[in-house]
C-alpha cells in the first residue's frame, strides 16, 4: 500500500546555532533538532548518557517498603520465589532478582508460568503449588499489578506478596505487602517508561545498598550490578519501551556490559549467534538476535529454560541451553513463516486487505505462541488492525487469538464493544489477546470490522514515513554516518534516522535473499556512486522493482557495515516510489 512521506522541515539558523553551541557537526545538529533537542546541554547529555544519570533507586515508588520486606525475609531465611513473566522482559528481571538474592544469601528460587497452559501473570494453581512446596514470600516481576483475585489467593495461602511491575493498573490495587511501580498512585516518579526488568534492577540496586550499609555498594555487589545493567538492557529493548531518559542510559551502558562481562549463558548465546565477533554490540543486535531467541523460549512454552540460561554459572549447562534456545528460535521462525503464508493467503483469497477496515483471520493448528508476531507483520503490511485466531483441532476449547492495531485503533475499546461475542480479552490499545467460542467467529468478525470501519478514516489507513532529511547519496560518507551513530542506541522513541534521496537508478537486478527469500538486496546508483541496499522482510519488492524502467525516490536508514574489518555505508530500504518527474512549465503561444 502507498505511504505518505513526511520530511522534517529544515531550519538552517537553528541548526547552525546548535552546531556552534553544542560543538557538534551540522548533520548531527539537524538530527537532534528532528528529535526535539535544541538545548546544547540536553544535546550533550543525550549524546553522552552517563550511569550517574540513573536516579537513586529509593526514589522509585514502593522500593523502600519492598527492600524492608525482602531484607526481613532474607534475615529470617524465608523461602522466596521470584515469579516472572515468560517474555524477555520477565526473564531478564527474574534473573536479576534471583542473582541478587542469591548473592545476599537468600533461600531463593524462581517460577515462570507456561505461556501455553497457564497464560500471563499470577494464577491460583501456581500459587497453591508454590505454597505447597514451602514458598513463603513471592516477588513478582513484570506482572501482578492487575492480579486482584490472585493476590487474595496468595493472602489466603499465607504467602507474603511483593509486586514489581510496570503495566497499566486497575482502579483498585491488589493486596500486597509492597508494590513497586513507576506510576503508583499518589507518586510522581519523573520517568514512567521503565520496563519490568528495569524496575527489578532498581529494586536489586536498593537491596545491594541496604546490604552494604551505604549508597556505595561493595565491590562484589558492584560487579553484579554492572552485569545486571546488561540484563536490563536486553529487556528494555525487547519490551519496546522508549529508549529515552533512564532507558537510554541502561541500554547504552548495558551493551558495553554485555560485551565485556556477560553472564555465562549470554556469553554462549553471543557465540552461537556469532555476535561475539562484532567489535561492539548495538540495540539492533538485541532486537533482532538476542531478544527473539529468549522470546522464542517463552512462546514455545520453555520460558524456565530462558531464565536458567540467564542464571546458570555452569559453562557446560550454558552452552547446552544456548544451543537449544537457538534451535527453538529456528522452530519458531518456521512456525511463523508457515502461519504467515497461510494467513496472508486467507486474507487475499477471502477478503480485501487493501480496502477492508480490519482483518479477522482464523486457522486450525496455528500455534498460539507465534500468532501475535504474524498479526503484527500483517498489520504492518496492510496498515489495518489484524486479529489472528487459533482454532482448536477438536473444536472443544475456545479459539485463542492475538491482535495488533497498526496504531489506528484502540483494541481494548474495540473488544469491549464486541465483548458479547468473547469469553475473555485483555491487553493494550496496540496489542491484545482474546478468546471466543468458534461458533461466534463470524458474528465477532462482522461486528469488529464494523466497529473498525466507524472508527478508522481513509487517512488513518495511509501509513506515514517520518523522514529526517533529504540528501544525495554522495552525502553518505563514513564520517557523516558515523556521526549519525552517535544518536544510538536506537529503538522506540529514538528511531534510527530515516533519510530520502530522489532520482536514483537500479545498478543491477534486485535479488531475494535470506531464509525463505524474505529479504531484498539491490544496488542503487546516483551520479556514479553505487551503494548496496537491503530491505528486510520485503523480498516481494524484487518483482515490482524489476519492472521499473527509470529513476526512483527512496527512503532508507543509513548504516555502517563492518565486515571483516572493512567498513562501508549501506542502506536499509524503508520505502520507494517511482521518481516524481517535474512537469516543465508551458510557454505562451
Amino acid at each position: 500500500m502507498g505511504k505518505r512521506w513526511q520530511i522534517h522541515s529544515h531550519d538552517s539558523d537553528l541548526i547552525q546555532q546548535l552546531e556552534r553551541r553544542a560543538g557538534v557537526p551540522a548533520v548531527l545538529a539537524q538530527l537532534l533538532i528532528c528529535r526535539g533537542i535544541t538545548d546544547p546541554t540536553t544535546a550533550t547529555e543525550f549524546l553522552d548518557p552517563k550511569l550517574t544519570g540513573l536516579r537513586d533507586p529509593d526514589q522509585l515508588p514502593g522500593v523502600p517498603m519492598a527492600v524492608d520486606r525482602i531484607t526481613e525475609a532474607l534475615d529470617s531465611k524465608r523461602r522466596i520465589i521470584i515469579y516472572g513473566d515468560y517474555d524477555a522482559d520477565g526473564m531478564g528481571g527474574t534473573a536479576i532478582l534471583y542473582r541478587c538474592l542469591n548473592l545476599l544469601g537468600g533461600n531463593v528460587g524462581y517460577y515462570v508460568p507456561n505461556r501455553l497452559d497457564e497464560g500471563y501473570g499470577l494464577n491460583d494453581k501456581a500459587l497453591e503449588s508454590l505454597a505447597g512446596q514451602g514458598a513463603q514470600t513471592i516477588v513478582t516481576v513484570d506482572c501482578g499489578i492487575a492480579s486482584l483475585s490472585q493476590a487474595e489467593t496468595a493472602h489466603r495461602l499465607g504467602l507474603e506478596l511483593i509486586i514489581t511491575d510496570h503495566h497499566h493498573m486497575k482502579p483498585e490495587l491488589p493486596r500486597a505487602a509492597a508494590i513497586v511501580h513507576p506510576q503508583l498512585p499518589g507518586t510522581n516518579y519523573p520517568f514512567t517508561g521503565l520496563c519490568g526488568a528495569a524496575v527489578a534492577f532498581k529494586l536489586a540496586w536498593a537491596l545491594c545498598q541496604r546490604a552494604s550499609g551505604s549508597s556505595k555498594v561493595s565491590p562484589r555487589l558492584r560487579e553484579f550490578l554492572i552485569s545486571a545493567v546488561g540484563l536490563a538492557s536486553i529487556s528494555t529493548v525487547a519490551d519496546v519501551v522508549p529508549l529515552l531518559d533512564e532507558n537510554r542510559i541502561l541500554v547504552r551502558h548495558g551493551l558495553i556490559s554485555l560485551k565485556q562481562r556477560p553472564v555465562p549463558g549470554l556469553a554462549r548465546l553471543l557465540k552461537v549467534t556469532e555476535l561475539d565477533k562484532k567489535p561492539a554490540l548495538g540495540s539492533e543486535d538485541i532486537a533482532f538476535t538476542i531478544a527473539p531467541r529468549l522470546n522464542a523460549a517463552g512462546r514455545l512454552g520453555q520460558a524456565q529454560l530462558g531464565v536458567e540460561l540467564l542464571t546458570t554459572d555452569s559453562d557446560q549447562r550454558a552452552a547446552s541451553l544456548a544451543e537449544y534456545i537457538h534451535e527453538l528460535n529456528s522452530s519458531r521462525d518456521s512456525l511463523e513463516r508457515r502461519i504467515y503464508l497461510a494467513a496472508n493467503k486467507q486474507a487475499n483469497d477471502e477478503f480485501d486487505p487493501e480496502n477492508d477496515p480490519a482483518l479477522v483471520l482464523a486457522g486450525r493448528g496455528w500455534h498460539q505462541g507465534v500468532i501475535g508476531i504474524v498479526a503484527g507483520r500483517l498489520a504492518e503490511k496492510y496498515h489495518c488492525p489484524v486479529v489472528l485466531l487459533s482454532l482448536d483441532d477438536l473444536q472443544v476449547k475456545p479459539a485463542s487469538g492475538s491482535a495488533r492495531s497498526a496504531g489506528v485503533l484502540n483494541l481494548n475499546e474495540a473488544f469491549s464493544d464486541c465483548s458479547r461475542h468473547l469469553t475473555s480479552f485483555g491487553g493494550h490499545a496496540a496489542a491484545a489477546g482474546l478468546r471466543l467460542d468458534e461458533s461466534n467467529l463470524d458474528s465477532f468478525r462482522s461486528d469488529f470490522c464494523e466497529y473498525a470501519a466507524e472508527n478508522i478514516t481513509a487517512d488513518d489507513r495511509l501509513a506515514t514515513i517520518h523522514i529526517d532529511a533529504e540528501t544525495p547519496l554522495s552525502g553518505l560518507t563514513l564520517d557523516s554516518v558515523s556521526q549519525m551513530e552517535r544518536l544510538s542506541p536506537f529503538g522506540q522513541g529514538n528511531p534510527r534516522p530515516v533519510l530520502c534521496t530522489t532520482a536514483v537508478t537500479l545498478a543491477d537486478a534486485p535479488r531475494r535473499i535470506g531464509g525463505g527469500q524474505r529479504h531484498l538486496s539491490v544496488k542503487l546508483r546516483q551520479h556514479g556512486l553505487t551503494l548496496r541496499s537491503i530491505a528486510f522482510g520485503q523480498g516481494d519488492w524484487a518483482d515490482s522493482l524489476s519492472e521499473i524502467d527509470g529513476p526512483l525516490d527512496i527512503a532508507y536508514r543509513p548504516v555502517i557495515n563492518d565486515f571483516r574489518g572493512r567498513r562501508s555505508v549501506e542502506l536499509q530500504l524503508v520505502d520507494w516510489r517511482v521518481a516524481e518527474v517535474p512537469v516543465a512549465a508551458s510557454g505562451s503561444g
